[in-house]
């Protein structure tokens, strides 16, 4: 439930961002993915442990 509340939260943002045209602070999609598979390495290290 937490995450969904975050995504939510970073959805209706990024749509306020939109509407007032101002650059998203957020870093560029590479980032992202970066950050999104240091998580999945994480995890799959601890379903090994």
């Amino acid at each position: 439930m937490t995450y969904l509340a975050a995504l939510l939260a970073g959805a209706l943002a990024g749509v306020l961002y939109a509407a007032v045209r101002v650059p998203s602070p957020a870093p560029p999609p590479v980032a992202l993915f970066g950050l999104l598979g240091m998580l999945l390495g994480q995890a799959a290290l601890g379903a090994l442990w």
